[in-house]
C-alpha cells in the first residue's frame, strides 16, 4: 500500500480549499450582502464578509418589489413536475435500454448520447414553435415539456440498471414475473441512489432554468422565480442587496433538497460504475 508524504497531503488540502473558495465563496458573499443594511458599505477593501448589523429587511423588501412567493410557487410546480416526469420516463427508458432485447436498441442508445451534444440554443426555436402549435405557450406546462425526460437522466438510469446482476431477474422469470413486475419489484428498488441523483438533477435544472421560461412565458402571473427576480435589476438603478437577497431565496430550496437526499445521492454516484 502506497503512502503519501506530508507535502502531498498539504498540496491536496490546498487544492481542496481553493476549489471550495471558488464554489462556495460567491454564495457566501451573496448571503453576506443580503444581510447588510443600507448604511453599511458593501464595497469595502478588503471585503468584509460578516455584516456589522445583520438585518432581514432586504428579504422583506424583495417581496415588496416583486411577488417573489408567487414566482417561487410557480417554480416549485415546474420543478416537481420535472422530477416526476424524469423519474418515470427516464427509469422506464433506461430499463428498456439496459434489460430488454429489441431491434434498434443500440441505435436508440446512440440517439440519447447524440442528444447530449446538441446545444439547447439550437433547438429553442423549434421547441417554441411546437408549444405554440399545441396552444401551450404562456403556460407552465410548456415550461416543463422540453425537460420532461432528459437524455442524461436516461443514460444514468440505463447504466444503473445495466450494472444489476442478471441472476436476480432470471430467478424472477422462472417464477413467472413479467417485464413490468421485474422493473417495479426488482430493478427500481435496487437503484434508489440513482433515482435520487436524477431527482436532484431534474429539480436543479428546472428550478434554475432562465432562458426557456423567459421565451415561452409572457404573463407575469406565470413567471418562474428566475424570470421574476430579473425585475430586481432596474433599468437605471439597482440595489445589490435586494439582488443578493433574491439570489439566496432562489438557492435555498436547492440546498434543502440536497441536504435531504445527499445520503442517496452519494450512493447513487457509484451505481452503475462496476457491473455486479
Amino acid at each position: 500500500m502506497l503512502r503519501t508524504s506530508g507535502w502531498e497531503k498539504a498540496l491536496r488540502y490546498v487544492l481542496m480549499l481553493g476549489v471550495l473558495a471558488l464554489t462556495v465563496g460567491p454564495f457566501l458573499w451573496q448571503l453576506s450582502t443580503s444581510l447588510k443594511g443600507t448604511t453599511e458599505d458593501i464595497y469595502t477593501s478588503p471585503p468584509r464578509f460578516l455584516p456589522e448589523h445583520p438585518t432581514g429587511h432586504n428579504y422583506a423588501e424583495v417581496a415588496g418589489v416583486v411577488p417573489v412567493w408567487d414566482y417561487a410557487l410557480n417554480s416549485l410546480r415546474v420543478a416537481v413536475a420535472s422530477v416526476v416526469t424524469n423519474l418515470v420516463g427516464a427509469s422506464m427508458a433506461g430499463y428498456a435500454l439496459a434489460r430488454l432485447r429489441f431491434r434498434g436498441r443500440r441505435a436508440a442508445g446512440l440517439v440519447f448520447v447524440a442528444a447530449l451534444l446538441v446545444p439547447v440554443e439550437s433547438v429553442v426555436i423549434a421547441q417554441f414553435t411546437l408549444v405554440r402549435e399545441l396552444n401551450l405557450n404562456n403556460t407552465l406546462t410548456a415550461v416543463v415539456l422540453p425537460g420532461a425526460v432528459g437524455a442524461l437522466n436516461v443514460l444514468l438510469m440505463r447504466n444503473a440498471f445495466a450494472a444489476l446482476p442478471y441472476e436476480t431477474e432470471e430467478a424472477a422469470v422462472i417464477d413467472g414475473a413479467n417485464a413490468w413486475q421485474r422493473f417495479t419489484r426488482i430493478a427500481l428498488p435496487s437503484v434508489r441512489g440513482t433515482l435520487a441523483v436524477v431527482a436532484i438533477f431534474s429539480f436543479m435544472g428546472a428550478w434554475d432554468d432562465f432562458l426557456w421560461p423567459l421565451i415561452v412565458l409572457s404573463d407575469a402571473d406565470n413567471f418562474t422565480l428566475t424570470v421574476g427576480l430579473n425585475f430586481l435589476h432596474g433599468t437605471f438603478t439597482q440595489n445589490p442587496r435586494l439582488v443578493a437577497a433574491g439570489t439566496v431565496i432562489a438557492v435555498a430550496p436547492l440546498l434543502v433538497m440536497f441536504a435531504c437526499l445527499q445520503r442517496y445521492f452519494f450512493r447513487g454516484v457509484g451505481e452503475g460504475a462496476v457491473k455486479g
